[in-house]
């Protein structure tokens, strides 16, 4: 039996791929292997959204090589789509497959196997999500944004959605198989649907999930502000399945920037559905995501980010460091870029802010009863359960007995706080 490792780099919806990936070679009967031994083949999933994403994938084709010299290594995902003479060219590199092949690498790797007529969706989906207690679940792909220092409309190509039908069929296969909570992920989450005829929205599949018996939570990965309609505020106000806890980037707090990143709002309209969303459900939590040094980014520009942050009080925010990408906007239009050192120390800064503005919003829950899904035992800690609330903050629970996967009421206390 010949066996087989993986590797995933980048977003929800790369590692729902690598799901699909692995279930098709799992019955194609080949072995999946622990990290510490070496594989016949190679599977590494990469991601381009970041220089350092680039290296990091590059890294694990050359770490894979070393391991076995022998082995079959399989580079996929959003690196290949435009730097595959690069990739070619890293030692034991023996396939290079873009995504809209991804569904065909088992086959591509057996050139004794019969084509078969797998669409670039693949509406055969999944039926577990390996190493994990919440399942992924990818509705859409692509984006139709023109963010100017984005590289993923460029490697993923416009909005497609799957339909309803595939996607709630895949749901109920993976409550049956023990899943309680499902994550909504996408490219661009909230434009799916706009692409089907007739056009549907991210409420319809939310309607479909909520009817599931046995599936206790659906959660929705990021999500753009503009894509944020009084219809889904509604709903995540009304619906208990539908945990309180929105990913709504924001990038800059400052006009100036946003105009040059060609983001669709400014500081004003993302500050107000803020308010907007927490005036109907006070105790959600917003998680966002920040550029740091963006060209031209000034003092000023940097503190009006800070600024914003304090007024919307994060539960987390995810921090990017600005990432020249070759063939966006950004990249030939903006050349006044930020010093390494200064972005480095306003990265610090930032996360500062973010440490303060978590431990604020977290408070107002201590001594008070929430659910919280156990996800696994604290790697360093095995007298300790992990887990989440619906509005996403992570619990840690003292036990003897195995907890993973139940859904717990607790009483939040200090030391739940980390």
């Amino acid at each position: 039996m010949q066996t087989i490792k993986f590797y995933t780099l980048g977003c929800k919806v790369n590692q729902y791929e690598t799901q699909v990936i692995r279930e098709q070679f799992s019955r194609g009967g080949f072995e999946e292997i622990d990290n510490g031994k070496i594989a016949d083949i190679y599977i590494i999933n990469t991601c381009t959204v970041t220089a350092n994403a680039d290296r990091d994938s590059r890294h694990l084709i050359s770490q894979a090589h070393r391991q076995n010299p022998q082995a079959k290594i399989v580079v996929t995902g959003c690196y290949t789509e435009l730097d595959s003479d690069e990739i070619a060219k890293i030692p034991g590199v023996t396939h290079i497959i873009k995504n809209k092949d991804k569904n065909r690498i088992i086959e591509l790797l057996n050139e004794h196997n019969e084509p078969n007529e797998l669409s670039e969706h693949n509406e055969i989906g999944i039926s577990s999500f390996s190493g994990h207690t919440r399942a992924f679940l990818k509705i859409q792909d692509g984006c139709n944004n023109s963010c100017s220092y984005c590289k993923v409309p460029l490697v993923r190509g416009i909005s497609r959605s799957r339909h309803l039908e595939a996607i709630l069929k895949e749901a109920e296969r993976l409550v049956k198989n023990g899943y309680k909570e499902i994550v909504l992920t996408g490219i661009c989450l909230g434009a799916y649907g706009q692409d089907l005829n007739p056009k549907i929205s991210i409420l319809d599949v939310i309607e479909g999930l909520e009817k599931i018996e046995g599936l206790l939570r659906i959660r929705l990965s990021s999500i753009e502000a503009a894509d944020i309609c009084d219809g889904l505020i509604d709903k995540m106000a009304q619906l208990k399945k539908l945990c309180r806890h929105l990913h709504i980037p924001l990038q800059s707090g400052d006009d100036e920037i946003l105009k040059k990143m060609n983001r669709k709002y400014c500081r004003d309209d993302y500050l107000a559905l803020i308010k907007r969303i927490k005036s109907l459900i006070p105790e959600i939590a917003i998680t966002t995501d920040i550029v740091v040094g963006f060209p031209g980014e000034s003092e000023i520009n940097f503190q009006g980010t800070l600024d914003l942050l304090k007024e919307i009080l994060p539960l987390e925010v995810h921090i990017f460091p600005y990432s020249r990408r070759e063939s966006t906007p950004a990249a030939s239009s903006f050349k006044d870029e930020i010093s390494p050192m200064l972005i480095k120390k306003r990265i610090a800064r930032l996360k500062n802010l973010s440490h303060a503005c978590a431990s604020i919003y977290k408070k107002q829950f201590l001594n008070k009863d929430m659910d919280v899904l156990i996800e696994k035992r604290v790697k360093d800690n095995p007298d300790f359960w992990e887990g989440h609330t619906d509005n996403y903050i992570r619990a840690l629970v003292k036990s003897s007995q195995n907890l993973k996967n139940q859904l717990l009421c607790v009483k939040l206390s200090l030391a739940d706080f980390p």
